[in-house]
């Protein structure tokens, strides 16, 4: 079966943006895939320098940390999804720095993240969301991955906590990308 790895951008952890990615990794796990949340948001984080280390030390960052333990597990993944809150319509610098920082190892390290599976997800207050998830999407698409859909826009309006379990449309779209990815997994293999 695939490995799906979930990255929540969120510095709640327990949060609206980690229970979407909970949801779609329920169906993926009920599917019988390994899954795998990463908690990122509230690092510490560095952007890309664009100092080209990653080309001298293939599989690397030249900034040495966390980037460099979370790049293994998504080039072991099958399929990568990316949670972000939207904040002032944009995405949290924590998954910025991870769309740049392992973009750029990826291009040096032979291309690993071409034709695996990407999804992002985004909670969101009331609008912003749609650009949040352009962002995401146009780090899958640069990088040569596949991204499935759902019956709406990958987001939830959920900005208090818990606020995402009441939101219906919400978890159902969560669910559906979720049997998406699992369908997809099936048809990729």
């Amino acid at each position: 079966m695939g490995i799906i790895f979930a990255i929540n951008g969120s510095p709640r952890k327990d949060g609206n943006t980690a229970n979407m990615l909970k949801t779609v990794l329920d169906v993926c796990t009920e599917a019988g895939h390994k899954t795998e949340l990463y908690q990122a948001g509230g690092k510490t984080v560095r952007g890309c320098m664009a100092c080209g280390g990653c080309g001298n030390h293939i599989g690397r960052c030249a900034i040495d940390d966390w980037i460099n333990e979370l790049y293994p597990k998504m080039t072991e993944a099958d399929a990568i999804l990316l949670g972000s809150p939207t904040y002032f319509a944009d995405l949290t610098p924590e998954i910025k720095a991870i769309i740049d920082r392992t973009g750029f190892i990826s291009r040096f390290d032979g291309m690993r993240f071409s034709r695996k599976i990407g999804a992002g997800v985004s909670a969101v207050r009331r609008a912003g969301s749609i650009h949040t998830l352009d962002s995401i999407n146009h780090f899958f698409l640069i990088n040569d991955m596949i991204v499935p859909g759902s019956r709406y826009w990958n987001m939830s309006l959920s900005r208090e906590i818990g606020e995402y379990q009441n939101d219906k449309e919400g978890t159902k779209t969560m669910r559906r990308l979720g049997e998406n990815i699992v369908w997809l997994l099936e048809k990729l293999r």
